[in-house]
């Protein structure tokens, strides 16, 4: 993982003014694009994420004032090319933090930016339909046996009654079809083996080199002493099933957006 570098404010500024794009400038990828936005995708994982965070929006833990632009809000005005940014992320930009990855070659740098475009989506919008979504979520989806809305569902997850902090559609989508990429902090998951050989796994609502403390399925709290079990690891995975993206069609997911998005505006999060 490359080191995490140090965005001069003033510089991101300027930066910025000349590369955030109008929301209607989103790009919509179709099929023949697929494969090299799947490549930039894994690329951007290694080379971008450790300063852009894994969804483009600035990694966590950054201060506000010294992150990188936040790509999901668009890569440049209306008209612009794919080689201006291809430029950008092949010479870097010298005074602001980006190093230059040139060594990444033209092709895997154009897999990049196929990526890289598709991330740009109008904070606040969303493409799907909140009706269908509601009703996907407490029915296909059995999504309240895990979220609360108010007083319906359970809380193993997040409350998703003033919906989600993940700020933009494209952001929750991916939480939703691909759970493990970024994983909410405080719902991480721990497997225990205990001397009995019994496998317990679920979420940690607490976990150090000496002990765990760990919710099941069913709601059940266990605690656990290291020493006095087989085995106790914290596992890089998140608590929501990962086959929403097969159970689910591409509309069914926007809606499921929709809905989720609308719990928020309702909610007023910032």
């Amino acid at each position: 993982m490359r080191p995490r570098h140090t965005w001069n404010p003033a510089v991101l500024l300027l930066l910025v003014a000349t590369m955030v794009c109008p929301a209607q400038t989103h790009h919509d990828v179709g099929a023949a694009d697929a494969a090299a936005v799947e490549d930039g995708r894994a690329l951007f994982g290694v080379s971008c994420a450790p300063c852009h965070g894994r969804t483009g929006e600035g990694a966590q833990g950054q201060s506000q004032g010294m992150r990188p632009p936040d790509l999901t809000r668009g890569v440049f005005k209306a008209g612009s090319r794919d080689e201006d940014l291809s430029q950008v992320i092949a010479k870097g930009v010298p005074g602001a933090g980006m190093p230059s990855f040139e060594s990444l070659g033209a092709s895997q740098i154009s897999h990049l930016v196929a990526f890289v475009r598709t991330l740009s989506r109008p904070i606040g919008s969303a493409a799907g339909d909140a009706s269908a979504g509601e009703s996907l979520f407490w029915g296909k989806g059995d999504c309240g046996r895990c979220h609360s809305v108010g007083s319906r569902g359970t809380s193993l997850g997040p409350d998703l009654t003033h919906g989600s902090r993940r700020s933009t559609p494209q952001r929750l989508k991916r939480s939703i079809v691909a759970p493990d990429e970024e994983i909410t902090p405080g719902y991480e998951m721990v497997t225990v083996v205990t001397r009995d050989h019994k496998t317990v796994s679920g979420l940690a609502r607490y976990y150090d080199d000496f002990a765990a403390r760990v919710i099941d399925a069913t709601g059940e709290e266990h605690t656990y002493l290291r020493d006095e079990v087989l085995s106790m690891r914290q596992e890089m995975k998140s608590w929501m099933p990962g086959d929403y993206g097969k159970i689910f069609s591409d509309r069914e997911v926007d809606d499921l957006v929709a809905y989720i998005v609308k719990l928020r505006s309702e909610g007023n999060l910032p």
